[in-house]
């Protein structure tokens, strides 16, 4: 029986999947195990995975039914008393098991702890992007505005939690991390280590492939979160689609250009929250939306490859 089950949902993903799996077994905690869930890949993935000589390593492999339907399989496997999962094609800080398992032994209470996210190109090198949030405790009046865990590869979750509040939703495909730790913190508190610990890999066009499939599901997440809320919090829902709305189009901007469709859904994050707009991040997207309007995309590519650089370089700088 290891402390940690590691699950990590494989389609196609042996680009990164090597490198993925040694940020794990490069941990500085050990007692843990890697599922490894190969979900109808076409790929090399078994061939690859006969020749790991890690016997903490297993692959379990499934017809393809996405990665919600691929995380339930990992915990339905899963031997250990946390579960902690990992995109494919991300990274982990090698103290990142250490941290969040002494988390959790020491606030009994807590059901699922994050970290703070650095962002990384396709090679892994640093935007000079962080993702850092406070929030802690009682956190369901902010998730359900806005989304602190942001991916699905920093949260540890104590087992004992999916037994109360389920598995994964197997309807939603691309956005289904918003329900599940929506659910979780409706029941248990959340903590949270101040580190970026989370390596998380952007490629190039991975938002406009799925940018509408996501905003539908997002839509469908908010409709079921606050189907069940009680009466006095209905008010938060406008907030939430304000939020949704503000990251659509930041999506848009950076995932394909189109500042045409930026503008739109910042219009619609504007209608459903009117107070967005004097949030310092608003001033910030508006900034980028003019740029690439008046300037040229390529203005705007140039703009943002600045502030990238200096981000890496001068760091407490914000741009």
């Amino acid at each position: 029986m290891s402390k940690v089950s590691v699950v990590i949902p494989a389609y196609n993903a042996m680009t990164y999947l090597p490198e993925t799996l040694e940020s794990v077994l490069q941990q500085t905690f050990t007692d843990f195990e890697i599922l490894i869930i190969n979900d109808g890949s076409s790929d090399n993935i078994v061939e690859w995975a006969n020749q790991i000589a890690d016997p903490r390593v297993r692959l379990i492999s499934q017809p393809n039914q996405g990665v919600s339907v691929a995380r339930n399989t990992g915990i339905t496997h899963a031997q250990g008393e946390y579960i902690a999962f990992l995109d494919a094609d991300d990274l982990w800080q090698p103290t990142k098991l250490e941290k969040q398992v002494h988390y959790l032994e020491d606030n009994p209470e807590v059901g699922l702890v994050y970290t703070w996210t650095a962002f990384v190109d396709q090679w892994g090198k640093s935007t000079g992007i962080v993702l850092a949030f406070h929030a802690e405790g009682n956190v369901w009046e902010q998730i359900v505005v806005r989304d602190m865990i942001s991916n699905g590869s920093t949260p540890m979750v104590r087992r004992s939690c999916f037994e109360t509040v389920g598995v994964f939703d197997p309807n939603f495909r691309y956005a289904p991390d918003r329900d599940m730790w929506t659910r979780i913190a409706a029941r248990y508190p959340f903590g949270v280590v101040k580190e970026p610990l989370i390596l998380y890999r952007q490629l190039p066009n991975s938002f406009s492939r799925n940018h509408e499939k996501m905003i539908q599901e997002l839509r469908q997440v908010i409709e079921k979160t606050f189907q069940s809320a009680p009466l006095e919090l209905l008010y938060l829902r406008n907030q939430s689609y304000g939020w949704m709305n503000f990251f659509a189009a930041w999506g848009y901007l950076q995932g394909t250009g189109n500042y045409q469709n930026a503008m739109h859904y910042r219009r619609q994050a504007i209608l459903h929250y009117p107070r967005i707009r004097y949030t310092f991040i608003y001033l910030r997207l508006s900034l980028a939306i003019a740029i690439a309007r008046w300037f040229g995309l390529q203005s705007y590519d140039r703009a943002r490859e600045l502030s990238r650089i200096v981000r890496r370089f001068i760091p407490g700088v914000s741009v």
